[in-house]
């Protein structure tokens, strides 16, 4: 195997680059990534959805100058899809080509690389260049499914029966993201360094729009970050992610608004919020209002308002 390469110098140096690519990383994940590189070890990266789980992984990736190799996570994902598998179609047109060939000769024929597909985790393995292998949301997957990943997180290396094991030629720098829907097995964590994020601090969300936005004023910028801030505050469905707050912004900068204040955010709100209850509850919020008791039936529930026309 090749010997692995340092792609970062120091805990300093990844926060330094991954900010060149306009991720702004905190000293604890600039840390965490640079043991994970040293100790050649997966790095599990868990947290709720839109906290920049994925986008840390494609940043390193475009900071190292590594290929980004991603398997997304879904529930019933098997082998043929995070492995490999191999090309029947082209093995049966091999096998059609020369019937008279004997069984022996034929199968060590069909069964080689020239038929084989690669698939994300199997492709991450055989590669020659630097890679950073991506497995996206794995906690959507179920329990038994996180057996595929066990040889790979552990030896970086896959076994295929009818060729062997085949070892990785350098190994990838691996991240595994969970929105932490389920527990994952201890198995899993046990292989690999743990990197928890949640939603930024209000002033490093205000140092995110003012670096991913541009032209945006640092008062609007410190404006939408606090009412972001007080939406997530709130028992929402869907609480807005950092992309989500990013269009939001770019959104305002768009209509011209040089100032927002909890009046003025129902007009766009559903840029930031993805489903109407979120939104009703956090317009209700914003601008003040209580929900009144409406009249009831007889058996004390409340009766719906009959609408005009």
């Amino acid at each position: 195997m090749t010997a692995p390469r340092h792609l970062f110098r120091s805990p300093a140096d990844v926060v330094d680059r991954l900010r060149a690519e306009a991720y702004l990383a905190d000293e604890m994940t600039g840390l965490t990534v640079f043991i994970a590189q040293q100790l050649e070890k997966p790095l599990l990266v868990e947290g709720p959805a839109g906290v920049g789980k994925t986008e840390l992984a494609r940043s390193v990736a475009t900071a190292t100058g590594s290929r980004l190799i991603r398997l997304q996570c879904y529930e019933g994902l098997d082998e043929s899809k995070a492995l490999y598998e191999w090309n029947y179609k082209k093995q049966l047109l091999r096998i059609q080509s020369d019937e008279r060939q004997e069984w022996s000769e034929l199968e060590g024929d069909i069964f080689s690389d020239a038929f084989l597909l690669a698939r994300p985790l199997l492709a991450a393995i055989q590669a020659d260049e630097p890679v950073v292998l991506l497995i996206d949301e794995i906690d959507r997957l179920e329990v038994e499914a996180e057996a595929l990943m066990l040889e790979v997180l552990a030896d970086f290396q896959v076994t295929i029966p009818e060729l062997g094991t085949i070892v990785a030629k350098r190994r990838p720098l691996v991240f595994l993201t969970s929105n932490n829907t389920r527990d994952l097995s201890e198995a899993l964590k046990r292989r690999c360094l743990f990197l928890p994020l949640d939603y930024p601090s209000v002033e490093r969300e205000r140092e995110i729009l003012l670096t991913r936005v541009a032209g945006l004023s640092v008062s609007l910028a410190d404006q939408v970050s606090q009412l972001v801030r007080s939406i997530r505050a709130l028992d929402l469905k869907k609480p807005p992610s950092i992309s989500e707050t990013i269009d939001w912004a770019r959104t305002l900068l768009l209509l011209g608004t040089e100032s927002i204040g909890p009046a003025d955010a129902p007009g766009t709100i559903h840029v930031l919020l993805k489903y109407e209850a979120d939104i009703e509850k956090a317009r209700r919020e914003l601008l003040g209002e209580v929900d009144k008791p409406g009249p009831t039936t007889l058996d004390g529930f409340r009766a719906s308002t009959p609408r005009a026309g």
